[in-house]
């Protein structure tokens, strides 16, 4: 018998793992990235605190067309710096959640670099 291989299951063990070296604190919070196949999530994370300072996704109602492709992404990480930057925060921690950093969660962070915040 074939046992397919549970590819979330790999990715949480190794968000788990970049998850032990990066921490957010108050002046350098945690950029959060959650893909899913029809949207992308991001999030300010203060861990210190456990607060979330910003946050933005593709299935917002700025969001008509589809939310599960790059040009969504970029959109998204754009909305997170622009939300970020109000707040007063310019320097994060990426946190790509296990995701290889490639399409969608490349595309979130060029747009988020773009809009103003360093990583």
């Amino acid at each position: 018998m074939v046992t397919r291989v549970d590819t979330n299951k790999k990715r949480i063990r190794r968000h788990k793992r970049v998850r032990a070296k990066i921490f957010g604190t108050a002046s350098r919070p945690r950029l959060c990235v959650f893909r899913s196949l029809k949207n992308i999530y991001a999030q300010i994370i203060d861990d210190e605190n456990g607060t979330t300072l910003a946050s933005a996704s593709s299935n917002g109602k700025d969001f008509a067309q589809y939310g599960g492709n790059k040009e969504a992404a970029k959109k998204v990480g754009e909305a997170v710096a622009k939300a970020a930057i109000e707040k007063g925060i310019t320097d994060v921690v990426f946190d790509r959640g296990g995701y290889i950093y490639h399409g969608r969660v490349q595309a979130l962070a060029e747009g988020a670099r773009e809009a103003g915040l360093k990583f």
